[in-house]
């Protein structure tokens, strides 16, 4: 059982959980995820699991002790960038996934260049500022794009309190939209995770045609 599975195995295991006309859909979807923390790598599990075929993960930290309590890293990754960890956790859920890896912070200035390849971008970083940047950005770049972001969830508030709303044409948003992390209720991983699904479902809706809350 520790033999390599072929893309022709997994395919078949996806198709027939998916369908095989969905199972296109998500082989040729094209998705950036901005941020590999607490949301951005639950995203990406989320997605290789599912079998999205082109993932672009961008982030520029490397794995730290404190992230260990809700992101998609283990102990051996520390020190490591978080591009090459998070990449190597999911080829080990599906080899044949094409990932492209840019180990370097999203900035106004290289924001056109890094995302212009991807129809669907996912932001997913833990600063205000830095979310505040890039939704600005990609409204102001690329108007066509499907942005699908994220802000409240720190603590362990209620579940139901995390939605999805559509905010703009293309602009998606998830979380309680309040919820900021303080002294005694930080970000935990039951919730994190929460919202990441839901970001996570959306762009899944997206590829698969579904613009609609």
């Amino acid at each position: 059982m520790n033999e390599k599975l072929t893309k022709e195995e997994i395919m078949a295991a996806l198709n027939e959980r998916h369908s095989p006309e969905k199972q296109a859909l998500l082989s040729e979807g094209r998705v950036a995820i901005a941020g590999l923390g607490g949301l951005g790598s639950n995203v990406a599990y989320a997605l290789a699991r599912i079998g999205v075929g082109h993932l672009h993960l961008i982030d520029f930290d490397v794995v730290d002790i404190t992230n260990l309590n809700r992101q998609q890293y283990f102990m051996e990754h520390l020190g490591m960038y978080k591009t090459d960890a998070l990449k190597s956790l999911l080829l080990k859920i599906n080899p044949y996934l094409d990932i492209q890896t840019d180990c370097v912070k999203v900035t106004e200035e290289n924001i056109v260049d890094l995302l212009g390849d991807e129809p669907i971008i996912c932001e997913a970083f833990d600063r205000p500022e830095a979310k505040a940047m890039l939704v600005n950005g990609v409204l102001e770049h690329f108007p066509e794009k499907k942005l699908v972001s994220a802000t409240g969830m720190a603590g362990y508030g209620s579940s139901n309190t995390i939605r999805t709303k559509r905010l703009m044409k293309n602009f998606y948003l998830c979380g309680d939209g309040v919820t900021e992390p303080e002294y005694g209720n930080g970000l935990m991983a039951p919730r994190v995770a929460i919202c990441a699904a839901h970001e996570a479902n959306m762009i899944t809706r997206l590829i698969l045609g579904e613009e609609e809350i």
